[in-house]
C-alpha cells in the first residue's frame, strides 16, 4: 500500500520510500522516515496535492510523491 491509497483521516506507518536518490533524500528530509506515523488530512479540490500530518506538523505533497512512499495501516 502507498500513501496514495490512504483514506482521509487514516493513520499509517511509513515502511519504505522509493524513487531516485535525490528525490528519496528530499522526502526523508521532510520526515517520511521508516516507522513514522502519517495521517492523511485531505486532498486539494482538483485532487493534487495531498495534505498529511506527521511528526507534529502538516505538509502537502503531490500524488506522484505519495505514490512512492510505502505504508502499512496502523
Amino acid at each position: 500500500m502507498t500513501l496514495l491509497d490512504a483514506q482521509k483521516g487514516q493513520w499509517t506507518t511509513v515502511v519504505a520510500v522509493g524513487g531516485e536518490r535525490s528525490f528519496r533524500r528530499r522526502l526523508l528530509e521532510m520526515g517520511f522516515i521508516a516507522g513514522t506515523r502519517v495521517r492523511m488530512v485531505g486532498v486539494a479540490p482538483m485532487g493534487d496535492p495531498m495534505e498529511f500530518e506527521l511528526r507534529g506538523g502538516r505538509l502537502s505533497i503531490r500524488k506522484a510523491e505519495a505514490g512512492v512512499i510505502e505504508v502499512a495501516p496502523t
